[in-house]
């Protein structure tokens, strides 16, 4: 009996031979051995199961804390230190969820350096950024001398 995916199989094996004879002096006594070969080497590859990609290894605990700096946090995809994460797990398909059920990272593993993070709010801080608004009487300086 034939299953489609030995027609397949014969198929994808008369195409690879007829492009190899197309392009290349054989006798013709060579033509069988050439075609089991090459039927046997596809059977080969379809039955050999490949080795798992192998999924990202889960870091300790003690790695966790390590990757964890004031100035960086250390990616667990590339070992490089970064401010923030974002664009870095963005560029990679990511997003900061993905990024942790990856890794198997706790939901409060931060996304930005603990300095980066203290420097851009003092910046938001002397920009008035944050401060309810007060209403006008409140804001206005008493005037001196008039």
């Amino acid at each position: 009996m034939v299953t489609d995916d030995s027609c397949g199989l014969e198929a994808i094996t008369a195409n690879i031979i007829i492009a190899y004879v197309r392009n290349n002096h054989l006798p013709g006594a060579i033509l069988p051995d050439l075609i089991r070969t090459v039927h046997e080497t596809l059977l080969s590859l379809g039955t050999t199961t490949a080795p798992p990609a192998p999924d990202s290894a889960r870091p300790t605990p003690a790695e966790v804390r390590k990757s964890i700096t004031p100035d960086a946090l250390i990616s667990f995809i590339d070992g490089r230190p970064y401010k923030t994460l974002k664009r870095h797990l963005t560029s990679r398909g990511l997003d900061a969820y993905s990024y942790r059920a990856r890794f198997g990272l706790p939901a409060d593993y931060p996304m930005v350096a603990a300095s980066y993070s203290r420097d851009r709010s003092e910046i938001a801080k002397a920009l008035g950024l944050g401060i309810p608004n007060r209403s006008k009487a409140a804001t206005e300086r008493p005037r001196s001398g008039l």
